[in-house]
């Protein structure tokens, strides 16, 4: 049950991540989530490295769709995503 939430959790982040970077018209969803889940992880990891926390469940989500986006503008950098 724990994988499913976080495939489903990992879709929007990405989703909303994309969104937000203008990159969702090219993004499918198996591309959503892998970009929501490795994003939440390098939010997690970028948020305790700047000494930043967060708290409940919105500051969460906030950090996962920073990290999210910060993966999809490396993406574009490295030319993968236009």
């Amino acid at each position: 049950m724990g994988l499913i939430v976080s495939l489903v959790i990992g879709g929007i982040v990405g989703w909303l991540a994309s969104i937000v970077m203008k990159t969702n018209a090219q993004m499918g969803l198996i591309a959503n989530v892998l970009v929501g889940i490795v994003g939440s992880v390098l939010g997690s990891w970028l948020f305790g490295v700047l000494g930043l926390g967060v708290a409940g469940t919105i500051g969460s989500w906030i950090m996962a769709i920073v990290g999210a986006m910060v993966l999809i503008a490396i993406l574009k950098a490295l030319k993968v995503l236009k």
